[in-house]
């Protein structure tokens, strides 16, 4: 109980800092794994009891994924999805093992097993960097999602062939048969059951109306499964995934989520805190030469391939420079493929401290990269350079501008707000230029005949390219902060009467927007509980004219709080 405490206590301090610094909470747990573990303080003696409620804790990771893993989701992402994130896979993984084969002399198992672990990147960090900084929408940020999300279904042949390769049999090929074989049946028996048994099951426990039966009933499935495929000789962690995928599709996902995500998130903790432990300070300062080398292999065959697929999809350089370095690291998902590595006799400890004292350098410095692609991004920007190499990556980037445009509308992002208003303009023949920097998006209004440039919005080379010295309004409808800021001080310097008009990500940017002189600031939230309001009124029969009169104070004290700096 002692041990279980102090844990819980340092995940709690870890995570209360991370949260505080605007970090992922787990970089905090790993952290005060470090500090309690056996090889730093040795607060926590019983290393086999928090072990097995990590590995508790990776099922239930596996099983809540499985759930909440969005099959159509695959389908939408498209070939940048599809294509480029199993790309960036098969490169990663033949770099790191020629790298580390060549380089460092690693044998050529634990070669390979380098390279497939570094292929993978932690969907936790990532999502939430991208979410604090309101970029979950950005090109950089959806091709991240993309290959993120083929990265996770990666997972699963890898949860399966480890433990066959372990075996060290003769007949390699026919071990392989006979786990790949014994996976399919499960997954076979798994799915039956899944449409005849467990919904009937599910209903019978939900309708007792008891929250604690059906969550037993929940973690029984899970479990279950898990112990069924550990039985079969794969990996606990793909039959808790089946599992999941079978209950998500089920009419009571919802609430099996809701009620399972706080378990799963305490004994998610634990293991990212197991990791932690095994975080040797001793074996860095004996070998830390080849760790720091190590890491800077992994960053930069990262950075490169990432970057590289990007580009090869006709992305900018922004969009590219920022996918690169968000992706440069090494992700949850191979520490359970090196500690199946690890328990299957395919690794020796030695190599599975060094990538994991690696790898967690590599988590822990994700955020530092973000912060640094943003500054070297507005380093180059300005570079007369970059706009060659921009110019090298699109042909034809304008199209229909062939007039200097006056007192027209530059709108800056082409989504679904960017789309509605160019549609509202063409009807009412208001000349307009769009500025996008998806060449997807780019090559269908290039298609429609509608004047656009391909480029980031907070470029000044770009916004000059749209003549913003002579526009009227700047429409920032992009969902990228940064460059609606950039846009913004560029176009109030070159053009002081210009309107601009900026769809707000994040609320508290509304004072910075103000400041710099933003005609208006649109707030998404705040205009929909407006709507809100205003139809749920109209629905109680409560007149027009009585609705605004509601609606009307709300408005004057959001007003009343911009002018005073409250946000």
């Amino acid at each position: 109980m002692a041990d279980l405490a102090i844990i819980m206590g340092a995940a709690l301090v870890g995570g209360f800092i991370t949260y505080r610094l605007k970090l992922p909470v787990l970089l905090g747990y790993l952290v005060a794994g470090i500090f309690i573990g056996p090889y730093s303080f040795g607060l926590v003696s019983n290393v086999e009891l928090i072990e097995t409620m990590a590995t508790i804790g990776v099922v239930l990771l596996l099983f809540t994924l499985g759930m909440e893993f969005p099959v159509r989701e695959i389908k939408r992402v498209g070939r940048i999805g599809i294509l480029g994130g199993s790309t960036q896979i098969v490169i990663t993984a033949a770099l790191g093992f020629i790298f580390t084969w060549t380089l460092f002399g690693f044998s050529t198992t634990e070669s390979v097993f380098f390279g497939v672990l570094i292929a993978f990147s932690s969907t936790v960090i990532v999502l939430k960097i991208l979410v604090e900084r309101g970029e979950t929408n950005t090109p950089h940020g959806r091709i991240m999602i993309a290959i993120l999300l083929m990265q996770d279904l990666a997972v699963l042949p890898l949860m399966i062939i480890i433990p066959a390769l372990g075996e060290h049999t003769s007949g390699l090929l026919y071990t392989l048969g006979i786990s790949i074989g014994s996976a399919l049946l499960f997954l076979g028996g798994i799915a039956i059951i899944g449409v005849w048994v467990v919904p009937f099951f599910l209903g019978q426990t939900a309708g007792t109306r008891s929250r604690e039966l059906f969550l037993i009933t929940v973690l029984a499935i899970c479990m279950g499964a898990a112990f069924g495929t550990e039985h079969f000789g794969a990996s606990e962690a793909f039959g808790a995934f089946a599992a999941g995928m079978i209950i998500g599709r089920s009419h009571f996902a919802h609430q099996a989520l809701a009620d399972i995500i706080p378990i799963r998130n305490s004994f998610a903790a634990l293991f990212f805190i197991s990791l932690g432990m095994l975080f040797n300070p001793q074996f860095i300062a004996s070998n830390w030469g080849l760790v720091i080398l190590l890491t800077l292999v992994i960053v930069i065959i990262k950075m490169i391939v990432c970057s590289g697929i990007a580009r090869g999809f006709g992305f900018s350089f922004k969009t590219l420079l920022f996918t690169g370095a968000g992706l440069a690291h090494v992700g949850e998902f191979s520490f359970i493929i090196s500690q199946a590595g690890l328990e299957t006799g395919l690794i020796s400890q030695d190599f599975y401290s060094l990538v994991l004292s690696s790898a967690i350098l590599t988590m822990l410095l994700t955020p530092l990269s973000f912060k640094l692609a943003e500054v070297l991004y507005s380093r180059l920007s300005a570079s007369k350079y970059v706009p060659q190499f921009l110019r090298r990556g699109s042909d034809q980037r304008l199209f229909n501008i062939k007039q200097k445009h006056e007192k027209h509308v530059i709108i800056c992002g082409h989504g679904r707000t960017g789309s509605n208003l160019s549609e509202v303009l063409r009807e009412y023949d208001i000349p307009y230029v769009a500025i996008e920097l998806n060449p997807q998006i780019i090559s269908k209004l290039r298609s429609d005949g509608i004047p656009c440039i391909y480029g980031d919005a907070g470029n000044s080379k770009i916004l000059s390219m749209a003549h913003v010295d002579k526009a009227r309004v700047l429409a920032l409808t992009c969902p990228d902060p940064m460059a609606q800021v950039t846009a913004t001080a560029y176009a109030k310097e070159v053009n002081p009467d210009i309107d601009v008009i900026v769809l707000l990500q994040d609320e508290a940017d509304n004072k910075k927007m103000s400041d710099m002189g933003v005609s208006e600031a649109i707030e998404p939230a705040f205009e929909a509980s407006l709507e809100f309001v205003r139809h749920i009124l109209g629905y109680y029969g409560v007149g027009i004219e009585e609705i605004e009169q509601v609606a009307c104070p709300f408005i004057r004290e959001k007003e009343l709080q911009e002018e005073l700096g409250i946000t």
